[in-house]
């Protein structure tokens, strides 16, 4: 699955304590920075004073719901921009609706897993919405070779290897 940039920035706003704490730990796992809004005015607060590179954002909040903080971000140029996808437990048609009508990105019904979360960020990444994860070249080392020719091979690594497979991670 494809991942957007490590370190990038995910508002995760939901009214539930453990669902800010499990999807907060899914992408910080991942290598995203996390910041949480329990409502929908802190959450527009936040994404406004520094925009996320995306928000999962509950449809079910206390005051402003999810979907008018949805059309509040939309309306507003600095936060247009933002990949939003919306969560909820709630399977009602009209949710679907008014999801693509406001312009949300995703839709993922709780309860979800790490998987469904990896999926929608790999969507957002296929459609352009996030930037690509630069992948890191990682050269791995027989446990044998002596310390003293490491640098020399280092030196002689490629990027591409011969047969096109790609490099085994370190261990």
């Amino acid at each position: 699955m494809r991942k957007t940039t490590l370190g990038a920035r995910v508002l995760v706003v939901d009214d539930s304590p453990t669902i800010r704490a499990v999807l907060g730990r899914m992408l910080e796992v991942d290598g995203y920075e996390v910041v949480r809004a329990a409502d929908g005015e802190s959450a527009l607060e936040m994404a406004r004073a520094e925009p996320p590179a995306m928000i999962f954002l509950d449809i079910v909040l206390p005051g402003m719901n999810g979907f008018a903080v949805l059309r509040s971000l939309r309306h507003d140029a600095a936060t247009r921009h933002i990949p939003i996808v919306m969560i909820s437990g709630n399977q009602q048609a009209t949710e679907q609706f008014y999801v693509q009508r406001f312009g949300a990105d995703d839709f993922i019904s709780k309860p979800f897993g790490h998987a469904e979360v990896a999926r929608s960020i790999d969507r957002l990444v296929q459609q352009g919405r996030l930037p690509l994860r630069d992948v890191a070249n990682v050269v791995s080392l027989p446990v044998s070779v002596p310390v003293e020719t490491i640098p020399a091979m280092l030196a002689n690594a490629t990027s591409e290897r011969p047969d096109g497979s790609v490099p085994e991670l370190a261990a």
